[in-house]
């Protein structure tokens, strides 16, 4: 797929007026804004409500993961939301069922995205809660990407070291979500799998979701402004 503008910006904050302020700031220079479990669990539908004023599309980042009804419930609640989220997500490790009601229940309404293997994961850390040894992350994110898309899901969520084998295994136009995002000069903090815009962009990345590298800098604006001339450069 093309995305006209990448970046998406995620607010982990659970402070309003900044999470306000950051995507007043920010629109000019961001395609998408994320919200995840931080920002939402301290301010709901109000608080989603008053980001998505900006008029940006927002990525609803809650990665909902349980019994398939569970899940396909708490979808339908989330899709009253007004503006509905232009992307939401789902842990792919629910299984084919867990994400086959996940899509009934949004029914083209948002695109439904899943969760393959968080960034912040190695492959020891995968070994160590029980994965198949024989495989290592990027085999684990390209099985779960097919099993996504089997179950008709509009992407995933992959780090930028997934991409290539994920594109290669599923369909033109399967979107892949991409944080783990650090310009060249950030540090990798909690992130273990990581790599910069350009590279990402290169290895075939939709959307790469940037968050501290921005939102934590100095100077957001200048931060989010010089990831989009890097972009533009490349």
């Amino acid at each position: 797929m093309s995305v006209p503008n990448p970046i998406c910006v995620a607010l982990d904050t659970p402070d309003m007026a900044q999470a306000k302020a950051l995507a007043v700031s920010l629109k000019p220079y961001a395609g998408y804004l994320k919200i995840g479990l931080e920002f939402f669990y301290a301010h709901g539908r109000a608080g989603y409500q008053a980001v998505a004023e900006t008029g940006l599309p927002i990525f609803l980042d809650l990665k909902l993961h349980d019994i398939p009804n569970t899940v396909a419930s708490g979808l339908r609640s989330l899709m009253t939301l007004d503006p509905a989220p232009a992307i939401i997500n789902v842990h792919a490790t629910g299984g084919l069922d867990m994400m086959k009601a996940a899509a009934e229940a949004v029914d083209g309404r948002t695109r439904l995205i899943a969760v393959t293997i968080l960034t912040s994961l190695s492959d020891d850390d995968l070994w160590s809660i029980g994965f198949e040894t024989t495989r290592d992350t990027q085999s684990h994110a390209r099985i779960l990407a097919e099993l996504a898309m089997n179950a008709g899901l509009d992407g995933v969520v992959c780090s930028p070291h997934d991409i290539v084998g994920i594109r290669h295994a599923t369909r033109p136009g399967f979107m892949t979500v991409v944080p783990g995002i650090r310009p060249a000069e950030a540090g990798a903090q909690d992130q273990k799998r990581i790599a910069t815009p350009q590279a990402a962009m290169a290895a075939g990345a939709d959307i790469l979701v940037i968050g501290r590298a921005i939102t934590g800098a100095p100077d957001p604006v200048e931060a989010v402004r010089a990831i989009c001339e890097s972009l533009h450069a490349g």
